[in-house]
């Protein structure tokens, strides 16, 4: 056997179908599949693909929920050699549009409602003017004109024999693009961040790290067009031989009460996800069995949330990671202290390198002293897709990629996540993190959530402004807000308003989309 195995995605089902069959794979809802089972479905997913005319190097898009069908998917597309391309469940009419036709997209496989969502009546708007999508499969009845269902699909694949499925699969290489994870285009067009089978190996040494065994039970409620659900749920699973219990839709209340009946033993997610967990738990407390979880710490605004995890819910650990280096190439540790677990990222895994430099001088920065990120490893991305100027911008030539995210190097080897360059405000000079009046306001009674965002000034070019989430029948005063901070931090970190809200625009992974608040500030406080 080589020293290291080149893995593909595609043959993961059948591997954990030889190693555990009859075990529970999947759950969802009141159905229930063995690992033999799930890769019996995979195969006829495959299959029907093939039968459907998709070649190796096609582009396949996924456009749906959190779904049986989606993981097929996952693993049917690399399977016969194509190129996974999910897409974003908010994106609307003319996101869809952009991704698919950016994408090169010739496949796209949806689902026709997800509650009140009416995704077919979207694609009906805007397939009239692709030219390079040649077949769509739609789950359910409401399909638009043309589009195939998903018997069908299947249906497609009957007259497609053993061996040509298996010809397929056989050509496909490690180093063969596999998916391209779209950005969230929060400043700018989304650009496709292309992997391939590399990253496999990622997964596998953080499930070792983390002692993730075919005892664990996984809670699937991260999207899967996100490269954190399809990681740490669907491919946990895949490779530890544990049960995935798979949601449709993030409800907190539903996850902790599927957790005490199947005994979920791992949690994923942000300070957000965690948060409504806590909330809900002390509403109606349950008897849990979860052992571990992963929460994105470092930026002062998860402190908060994340010391009361220890105490209420289980252990922590942190990680960084992004589209363009995949879900985490830097990892906490269950044996590091409180205080790493739960205020710092993680050291860097093997053979990932990191630098933090001024992003200014383009110099590297001393220990503890906050720059921008960089990271050279084989999680990097082949690319943008189609975007060679923008990967170029991305990752220079001695193939450091340039994250944009603001960090720090500790001496004690753990990086720091503090947010992303652009968040930072410079207030008459001072360099302000929003995230640590974020962390302070949400210590305060009654808060649940904070955002900061600039806002413009004259005198001091700009100042911070604060959206305040708070608690169901919580009379918040902003003033009052203001007067518990005053006195305790420097006055120029101080928000100059505070705006208490019911919401907060979140994107479909619990993060706070602070590009629609910096233009909501520019009308609520002009």
């Amino acid at each position: 056997m080589d020293a290291y195995r080149p893995r593909v995605l595609g043959d993961l089902p059948a591997i954990a179908a030889r190693r555990w069959a009859s075990r529970e794979a999947l759950v969802f809802g009141d159905r229930r599949w063995t690992f033999a089972e799930f890769a019996s479905e995979v195969d006829a997913v495959a299959k029907g693909l093939i039968g459907l005319g998709v070649e190796a190097g096609d582009k396949v898009g996924i456009w749906m929920t959190n779904r049986p069908e989606w993981l097929y998917l996952m693993y049917a597309i690399p399977a016969v050699g194509a190129v996974t391309v999910p897409l974003n469940t908010r994106y609307r009419a003319e996101d869809v549009q952009y991704a698919v036709d950016q994408s090169d997209t010739s496949t796209l496989i949806l689902n026709d409602h997800s509650g009140p969502i009416d995704y077919s009546a979207m694609i009906r708007e805007v397939a009239p003017s692709w030219t390079k999508v040649r077949r769509m499969v739609t789950l359910g009845d409401d399909r638009p004109d043309t589009s195939l269902g998903w018997d069908d699909l299947i249906a497609a694949g009957r007259n497609v024999s053993d061996e040509v499925a298996a010809a397929r699969a056989a050509e496909v290489r490690s180093e063969d693009p596999m998916i391209i994870i779209y950005t969230s285009g929060t400043t700018s067009l989304p650009k496709g961040a292309m992997h391939n089978h590399a990253v496999i190996r990622n997964v596998i040494e953080r499930a070792q790290m983390h002692g993730v065994t075919q005892d664990d039970v996984h809670a699937g409620y991260l999207p899967l067009f996100h490269a954190f659900g399809y990681t740490e749920v669907a491919l946990f699973s895949i490779i530890t031989g544990g049960k995935q219990v798979l949601f449709d839709t993030f409800d907190a209340d539903e996850v902790l009460d599927a957790a005490e009946r199947e005994g979920i033993t791992l949690f994923h997610g942000f300070d957000t996800h965690w948060g409504d967990f806590l909330r809900a738990n002390r509403a109606r407390p349950r008897q849990l069995q979860v052992r571990f979880g992963t929460l994105a710490a470092g930026q002062q605004s998860t402190t908060p949330v994340a010391r009361r995890v220890q105490d209420e819910l289980c252990t922590t650990v942190s990680g960084w990671g992004m589209s363009e280096v995949w879900t985490a190439c830097v990892v906490g540790h269950v044996t590091n202290t409180v205080e790493q677990r739960t205020e710092a990222s993680g050291f860097p895994m093997y053979d990932v390198e990191l630098r933090v430099i001024d992003p200014e001088t383009g110099e590297d920065c001393p220990p503890d002293v906050q720059g921008e990120l960089l990271c050279r490893s084989y999680t990097t991305m082949l690319g943008y897709y189609q975007k060679p100027e923008a990967t170029a911008e991305t990752i220079d030539a001695d193939g450091w990629l340039h994250s944009g995210d603001l960090a720090r190097l500790r001496p004690d080897g753990h990086v720091v996540f503090m947010g992303r360059l652009k968040d930072m405000l410079k207030v008459g000079g001072e360099n302000v993190a929003p995230a640590e009046m974020e962390g302070r306001l949400r210590e305060l009674e009654g808060v649940i959530d904070v955002a900061i965002v600039g806002f413009p000034d004259e005198r001091l070019g700009e100042v911070p402004v604060a959206y305040v989430l708070a608690e169901a029948g919580a009379a918040l005063d902003p003033d009052t807000l203001l007067d518990d901070l005053r006195g305790k931090v420097a006055s120029f970190k101080l928000p100059r308003h505070i705006r208490v809200v019911e919401t907060l625009p979140m994107t479909p992974t619990g993060k706070i989309r602070k590009v629609e608040l910096r233009e909501q500030a520019l009308v609520d406080f002009g």
